[in-house]
């Protein structure tokens, strides 16, 4: 433990490397340069998490890896389709490319495994929340609040405008998928003992909301989608720095170790409670916005839809509200609570930083809301008309 601790060096390097590959990920307008970036964002994760994180680190970080890899395999086949089909590696020129309803599919199927296991949809988020339990807190951070959205990215950049149709004719998969992962993860999450893991299972389940809101083929939900996406990860990052400065003190992530915290960290106790109440989807904070408007969506799609969604708003008010219970009020379980340190200055201004944005976002969402409304319109209006 002390030798990893030193290595500090190299841990903020990690990151520093991280951040400039997420950047090319987002920035790539080539195929070949996207693949790169995309597939060695997890170069420094698996170390990050196989060096500084929890007892099991290193069976986290090679499930990560490999569910990862394997996924993006057949990605680099459909990239790989495309150029032989254009001549080119460009991103933009694929989205013109004339392609058959059937090769569509099977590019659909391609890219899905990537860009699914990234989300992570249902059935293939397993390696969640074995790799957040044993990432240290800076990894669990940066893993929810940017990794898991690349996969997303991918679906808009990719998926819709490139298979137009197949993402049409396939629309019903997406949907039970997300639905699934809405519903099922929800519930999954009311079970978990372990803090970092009900906070995993709560990410699926709110990320479930963004490939719904995608595959709803409506303004609204697109851009609830999008919302959601940057409001995830606002709250899924405060929640896991949360849960670390817990761990920190008391080296446990057991919610059944804890109780009373309130007690001797009131400063904490408070900003927690608006990053669980965002995590619940509260009107006025970010978390709500991007919920509302794929319901809102999903609604003028399917009622039933739009009610099953809307279940997140009861399972996520549940597993969020009873994990807060436990671990900030009720009568004080362990003794080491009674002598807890409240946030120090870093930690304050690190989570007072997130409240503002949590609060920004969900008072006055339109200065994020107005400058998608021509990107969204201009991509269903592309996905609308058949390439066929």
């Amino acid at each position: 433990m002390r030798a990893r601790r030193r290595r500090v060096g190299q841990y903020y390097a990690s990151f520093l490397i991280l951040s400039g590959l997420l950047n090319g990920v987002f920035a790539a307008l080539d195929g070949v340069l996207f693949y790169v970036f995309f597939e060695a964002t997890l170069i420094p994760m698996f170390i990050i998490i196989g060096v500084w994180g929890g007892p099991n680190r290193v069976y986290a970080a090679v499930k990560f890896f490999l569910y990862t890899l394997l996924g993006s395999l057949l990605m680099l086949v459909a990239l790989l389709y495309l150029y032989a089909k254009s001549g080119s590696f460009s991103i933009l020129d694929w989205h013109q490319l004339p392609l058959s309803l059937t090769v569509q599919k099977w590019l659909f199927f391609g890219l899905l495994f990537a860009f699914a296991v990234k989300v992570p949809m249902w059935p293939v988020h397993t390696w969640l929340p074995d790799a957040h339990t044993e990432a240290p807190t800076g990894g669990s951070v940066v893993l929810a609040a940017i990794l898991l959205k690349l996969g997303a990215y991918g679906f808009v950049r990719f998926t819709l405008p490139i298979l137009p149709d197949a993402s049409r004719d396939l629309a019903w998969l997406m949907i039970g998928a997300s639905l699934v992962a809405v519903v099922y993860i929800g519930l999954v999450a009311l079970v978990q003992t372990d803090m970092k893991k009900l906070i995993a299972y709560s990410s699926i389940s709110h990320m479930g909301f963004v490939t719904l809101g995608f595959f709803i083929f409506n303004s609204l939900g697109v851009e609830g989608a999008l919302i959601q996406m940057i409001s995830h990860g606002f709250v899924s990052a405060a929640m896991f720095f949360c849960v670390g400065v817990l761990y920190d003190r008391m080296h446990t992530r057991n919610i059944a170790d804890y109780g009373g915290v309130v007690n001797t960290m009131p400063k904490f106790a408070a900003l927690m409670m608006l990053f669980a109440m965002a995590n619940a989807g509260l009107p006025a904070t970010s978390g709500f916005v991007g919920e509302f408007l794929v319901i809102m969506g999903a609604m003028k799609a399917n009622f039933w839809i739009a009610f099953l969604a809307a279940t997140t708003l009861v399972f996520g008010a549940a597993y969020t509200l009873w994990m807060y219970k436990r671990v900030i009020f009720g009568p004080v379980a362990n003794e080491h609570v009674s002598s807890l340190q409240d946030l120090n200055p870093r930690e304050l201004l690190v989570l007072g930083a997130l409240a503002v944005a949590v609060l920004f976002m969900g008072i006055y969402p339109l200065p994020f809301t107005e400058v998608m409304h021509a990107s969204v319109n201009e991509l269903l209006r592309h996905v609308a008309l058949s390439k066929i």
